[in-house]
């Protein structure tokens, strides 16, 4: 018995029906989906396709809705990229301005009022690692210890800083709700940083009557990490992401 599970992420490539065949027929035991990306028309022709598939091989496939969370991200830039030097100024700002390699606009408001300076801030799951020198009501401005390339709409990390978004946003209500109608049996819970996080997603999972969906907290910062123990007695399972 093969104790060790394949969890594949499902992608413009794999949602054909041929790939998807000989992934399963390679191992694939956990199909993911991930709501960073895409509308529920598109993961609904994926689910569809899934369900179809493991249907006519005989085989146990689950599906993993993997969630948004509550992401930070950059807005644009003029030229969709932009190249950060270390050692260079970098501003991060609330206010809405056209993207340069020294200012982005943000999408978290309260950013601002919430980091200080000598606070660390990633962008782009690390490869880009700011250092905060000073804050107003609007900007960050930072110093670019790590640099390199930075698209349009890169997610950005704050790891030793509790930020005080609400968990589940409006768009992962909508996700999860429609993860829930569609019966997948998993859901991956991004940036899960306290039980309360977990409890609530929980707690609207079972509303909607997802109660025998499994929960996967994904473990992505500082503060989960410092919260792990707390978080997996509330949850089925963690994920360290």
């Amino acid at each position: 018995m093969k104790k060790t599970k394949i969890v594949c992420t499902l992608g413009p490539a794999s949602q054909k029906e041929e790939v998807l065949r000989q992934m399963i027929e390679k191992g694939m035991n956990v199909a993911r989906l991930n709501f960073s990306h895409g509308t529920h028309e598109y993961h609904k022709e994926n689910i569809d396709l899934i369900k179809r598939l493991r249907d006519e091989m005989n085989v146990s496939l689950a599906i993993l809705l993997d969630t948004k969370g509550p992401e930070i991200r950059t807005k644009d830039f003029a030229e969709g990229k932009v190249v950060l030097e270390e050692g260079s100024e970098f501003t991060l700002t609330t206010r809405e301005v056209e993207g340069t390699n020294q200012i982005v606009s943000i999408t978290y408001q309260e950013l601002p009022k919430e980091v200080e300076a000598g606070n660390t801030i990633l962008i782009d799951d690390g490869s880009i690692n700011l250092l905060v020198k000073s804050t107003t009501d609007t900007d960050i401005v930072c110093e670019v210890i790590v640099g390199g390339d930075v698209n349009n709409h890169k997610g950005i990390n704050v790891p030793c800083v509790h930020l005080n978004m609400p968990y589940m946003s409006e768009a992962d209500k909508a996700d999860v709700k429609f993860g829930v109608e569609q019966g997948v049996e998993f859901i991956a819970a991004s940036f899960v940083r306290c039980k309360e996080d977990i409890m609530e997603l929980r707690k609207f999972v079972d509303y909607y009557g997802g109660q025998d969906i499994r929960l996967i907290s994904k473990i992505e910062n500082v503060e989960g990490i410092d919260n792990f123990d707390e978080i997996l007695k509330h949850s089925d399972g963690i994920m360290v992401a």
